[in-house]
């Protein structure tokens, strides 16, 4: 891969925001560097300006559209809104709009304000959401009527903070986010700060402790341009292209990686409020002539459950990638030659991003690996002392604490950020493998280990083993509590259509995993479930399953 961007023209690494020198490439931006010019600001001065943005179904199927001219007026008129209620350069703007197009917009108006978006999922409860605004101590939230109503009645004493809420159907004291919107601000005028000035806190989706708040500057996007493109395949600005995720825009999947993408790119992206499932995902990608998408592991399963998708469905669909958690092997394969995509999986997470992933454009995938370093980043994979492993050997995911994508830091939680660091080095927890090839293959958290009877097992391979069964559609392993092996593995199985949950299956199972892995990685014990648990970014939240296995086995159960 390197080899091959090393040849391109450096008019088209410039574009990547790559730079070749001493043939090394590196990842550049300006100082001036901002979300909104990066995203919908270069388009406004040419044709693009009138072609939609936003594609939005509501819950009725009406189908809504807005051009990029239009988002940036509503845009324009939001951030005049907020000036005048006192809000500027700096200042947290709490967005918990879901995938509405209010966020989009508001997002391009914090960026005009010179504020910092607090990214709010819908999915949190009120104990997550007032945890979220009270840490960061939010003045100012722009929500929906449907979150807000079960909030409202308590809000002033679970808010002690917030002074101002907009939202389309204010109630006493709310403002209304609608005239906010289509109200002309003819005073005012952008504030518009620069790569290294905060843009976004984003809230993690909790699965190790409550969530954490991660600061990160305009330079994130312009740190990601190489690698979005990349694992798009080089082909963001085809001219058909239409994006879309069921990925929740408060997470770095929906915005970072999909929203913000779309519109560097100059493309609409397809939106509603409908939570995931299958058949949805495949009409609404029909219907909109979707191309492009960002989607987790756990949703393409759910796809997967549909043989022959083309048959049953007019897809214009041609790039998947793909993250946040590990794609096995038999789902790329069913995703290239049943779905027919090019699926490109990228690792990394919210503090320090794309470090990890594929560009089938430029170098072959190999089923069940996560791809090779991208340029511009510099990957290792160290013991615990910090000391480099051989290929082949197991080791921590670290990269350098100068990486282009790492974060500005934690809010109120130093000490978590040091927790990070060893030595020269970001931490990331996570553990693989790297072959002769320079392919990395991910084996699970480190505190997800499981430690059975001197042997160190990681879930990741297990879990990989087993949804290549016919029978399993959903999989989650954990290490149970046990008084003589230390841990157990157990693994947590949703089947798949026309299976059913039984000894006889579970004995199949683990004979499946003893045959393809080894004896001592079958699982022990199996549990069938009829669904998952999932964190607010799409993943299968195993914090809850692992501990209810440690709870019982306190309590003698």
């Amino acid at each position: 891969m390197i080899n091959k961007l090393r040849a391109l023209p450096a008019q088209t690494l410039s574009k990547l925001n790559l730079s070749l020198d001493n043939d090394t490439l590196s990842i550049q931006w300006p100082d001036d560097s901002n979300i909104f010019h990066m995203t919908l600001g270069r388009h406004l001065s040419t044709a693009d300006r009138d072609k939609p943005a936003l594609i939005y179904e509501d819950a009725d199927g009406n189908i809504h559209q807005q051009s990029f001219a239009e988002v940036d007026t509503a845009a324009s008129n939001l951030a005049g809104r907020l000036r005048q209620l006192g809000y500027g350069r700096g200042d947290l703007i709490g967005l918990h709009t879901g995938q509405h197009p209010d966020t989009a917009v508001a997002h391009m108006a914090v960026c005009k304000l010179g504020g910092v978006a607090v990214t709010l999922s819908q999915l949190y409860g009120p104990q997550t959401l007032q945890h979220a605004l009270n840490d960061c101590k939010l003045k100012v939230l722009i929500t929906s009527d449907d979150a807000w109503s079960v909030l409202r009645d308590e809000a002033s004493s679970r808010f002690p903070d917030l002074q101002d809420v907009l939202l389309r159907d204010p109630k006493n004291s709310e403002h209304c986010l609608a005239t906010a919107l289509t109200t002309a601000a003819p005073d005012f005028t952008p504030d518009y700060t620069g790569a290294d000035d905060p843009a976004l806190l984003m809230y993690t989706s909790g699965s190790t402790g409550k969530p954490k708040g991660i600061l990160h500057g305009h330079r994130v996007l312009a740190a990601y341009t190489p690698s979005i493109n990349l694992f798009f395949n080089l082909s963001m600005e085809d001219s058909d292209a239409v994006y879309w995720s069921p990925s929740d825009w408060a997470w770095v999947g929906g915005l970072l990686d999909m929203l913000f993408p779309a519109w560097m790119a100059g493309r609409p992206i397809a939106t509603s409020l409908r939570r995931f499932s299958a058949a949805y995902a495949y009409e609404f990608m029909a219907r909109h002539a979707v191309t492009h998408t960002f989607l987790a592991p756990t949703a393409i399963k759910r796809l997967a459950q549909t043989a022959k998708p083309r048959e049953d469905y007019d897809l214009s669909l041609r790039v998947i990638c793909t993250g946040g958690e590990a794609l096995a092997s038999e789902t790329l394969n069913w995703a290239e030659n049943s779905l027919g995509v090019v699926c490109n999986e990228f690792y990394g997470m919210t503090e320090v991003n794309h470090l990890i992933g594929n560009c089938s454009a430029l170098f072959p995938r190999k089923a069940g690996s996560m791809g090779c370093a991208y340029p511009g980043h510099e990957v290792h994979l160290v013991d615990a002392d910090g000391k480099d492993v051989a290929d082949g050997e197991p080791g921590e995911i670290v990269t350098l604490a100068s990486s282009p994508t790492r974060f500005m830091g934690y809010l109120n939680n130093t000490e978590k950020e040091q927790e990070m660091q060893l030595g020269r080095y970001l931490r990331t927890h996570d553990l693989a493998v790297r072959d002769e090839d320079g392919y990395y293959w991910y084996k699970g958290r480190s505190d997800d280990l499981i430690k059975s009877s001197g042997f160190r097992i990681g879930p990741a391979e297990i879990e990989e083993s087993l949804l290549a069964h016919a029978a399993v559609a959903e999989v989650a392993v954990v290490g149970k509590p046990d008084a003589d092996r230390g841990s157990i593995v157990k693994a947590f199985i949703k089947c798949s259509t026309n299976f059913s949950g039984n000894e006889d299956l579970a004995t199949l199972l683990k004979n499946h995993v003893r045959e393809q892995l080894a004896g001592y990685k079958a699982p022990r014990e199996i549990e069938f479930v009829s669904g998952f648990e999932m964190t607010s970014s799409g993943k299968i939240n195993r914090r809850v399953l692992r501990e209810a296995e440690q709870s019982k086995a306190r309590s003698g159960g």
